[in-house]
């Protein structure tokens, strides 16, 4: 199984105080008097689900890749090569985090109604008076702050992170996604370069060699096939296509025994036959989602209900959650929409099943409006808000992401989706320490029990995956602000 599993903590190695305040200030100016007023969000709690499941290798929780569409839309330079560094020695560590439209706060809350961890806090009835989306350069201020942060902690892409886990596992993978992402609304050439010298120093290979079934190790392809819709150079992914070239040609189609799979290796497929023109890669990407979706475990992962996903088979029915209602782990539900919304953004219109993919990204938008909670982001057990209820980032981006590309394209009507946005994105920014670390990321796991507790300044034994859907979620908003 895969996705979640594994432990590393990174060191936090705050940016020094100048940068931190060379980093910080601007973001600051700009996000100063960001409001305006958008209609309350309401929604109801309301069915069961279930949720959770095992994860092994990899390290790290169920990262989420996702971005944009399949060929990576690109303006600006290539950039030049070489990894982008800074550096940072320690500082006063994490203190506060960026308010939702004003200055930052030195310690303490700030902005937004307590987000404190712990208890049902939020519901998910209502979720309170929206603000409005700041403007395009505000959220794209945010997101260079958490960006550079990380990227002070990992200056060479090449590097390990840790003796057993090379820097090309899934929970990396997913964080290239989201820088991908977005470098694709703001093509920064430092960025550009970071990526490919990861990729170069792997020499575009997937852990587990070009012979691995594993969605997570072929994580990595998809930011691989992005490189490679830039700059054309078929080493980029002569292993990735290698692989999957393998898994068409074969006949089992249940490799996808966990939801997090979905989005770790459901896209490659989508890019790879968008890339060719060629429907055998779509027809074995749908027999694989199928499989996932409607066989495995008692009846498949997906519940006809209430519109969520079982992480995997352990917690299908008559698995509860403490209140009796199914488990729906949030960042698993989260992996499945993000994918659902990068392969529709890459597949063509009279792709042969494409309407049912829009069946399953609409209904499933509908049953994450109705349990947002009142404070933006949502519960780590979507139907049970008491078991380890509070904040959560990831699962909360992931939302965010393919509920912004739902109304960018049209495809979601913004009336009724854009409050839960903004607000959604008032609660991201809340997540944000001044120096760019990120709060309230659920370490790797498997359910709401794991990594817990999840709180405003807990180090995650991951923090790759978490920036990366954050990138991704923080993208797409940042198309939806002028």
């Amino acid at each position: 199984m895969g996705s979640d599993g594994g432990r590393k903590v990174f060191a936090r190695v705050p940016l020094a105080t100048s940068e931190m305040v060379r980093v910080a200030l601007p973001l600051f100016a700009l996000l100063y008097g960001c409001g305006g007023g958008s209609p309350a969000i309401t929604g109801g709690a309301g069915g069961a689900g279930g949720a959770a499941a095992t994860s092994v290798g990899g390290g790290g929780a169920a990262g989420s890749h996702t971005g944009g569409a399949s060929a990576l839309s690109v303006g600006g330079t290539a950039g030049s090569a070489g990894a982008l560094s800074s550096g940072g020695s320690s500082d006063a560590g994490h203190a506060g985090r960026v308010a939702n439209g004003g200055a930052s706060s030195n310690g303490g809350a700030s902005g937004d109604a307590s987000l404190g961890n712990g208890g049902a806090g939020g519901g998910s009835a209502g979720a309170g008076s929206a603000r409005g989306l700041p403007d395009r350069a505000s959220v794209l201020a945010t997101l260079r702050l958490a960006n550079t942060y990380f990227v002070s902690q990992w200056p060479d892409p090449a590097k390990a992170i840790d003796s057993s886990h090379p820097s090309h596992i899934w929970t990396r993978a997913v964080y290239y996604e989201g820088l991908l992402a977005l470098y694709g609304i703001d093509p920064q050439p430092a960025d550009l370069s970071y990526a490919v010298a990861w990729g170069a120093s792997h020499t575009w290979g997937l852990n587990g060699g070009a012979t691995t079934r594993s969605a997570d190790n072929q994580c990595a392809g998809q930011t691989y096939l992005d490189l490679y819709a830039i700059d054309p150079q078929a080493a980029r992914i002569e292993d990735i296509q290698t692989d999957i070239d393998r898994v068409v040609a074969g006949a089992a189609v249940d490799d996808w025994t966990w939801v997090d799979a979905i989005q770790m290796a459901m896209p490659v497929f989508a890019k790879l036959g968008a890339l060719g023109n060629s429907a055998a890669y779509y027809d074995k990407m749908y027999a694989m989602y199928s499989s996932a979706k409607s066989s495995q475990g008692a009846a498949g992962f997906y519940s006809k209900t209430d519109h969520l996903w079982w992480r995997d088979a352990n917690f299908d029915p008559p698995y509860t959650e403490p209140n009796g209602k199914n488990c729906y782990w949030s960042r698993g539900n989260g992996w499945v929409f993000a994918a659902l919304t990068r392969v529709l953004d890459t597949i063509p219109e009279n792709e042969a099943h494409r309407a049912e993919y829009w069946a399953d990204f609409e209904a499933m938008a509908e049953a994450l409006r109705g349990v947002q909670r009142s404070d933006g982001f949502w519960n780590v057990s979507l139907h049970d808000p008491t078991h380890f209820g509070g904040p959560e980032l990831t699962g909360t981006s992931l939302f965010t992401y393919g509920m912004a590309w739902g109304v960018r394209k049209g495809v979601l009507p913004a009336a009724r989706y854009r409050p839960v946005i903004e607000q959604a994105w008032h609660a991201m920014v809340s997540a944000v320490h001044t120096d760019g670390f990120l709060g309230y990321v659920q370490g790797t796991g498997k359910e709401p029990a794991d990594g817990q507790p999840v709180t405003f300044s807990k180090q995650p034994d991951y923090e790759d995956f978490g920036l990366g859907c954050f990138l991704l979620g923080g993208s797409e908003v940042a198309r939806l602000a002028l």
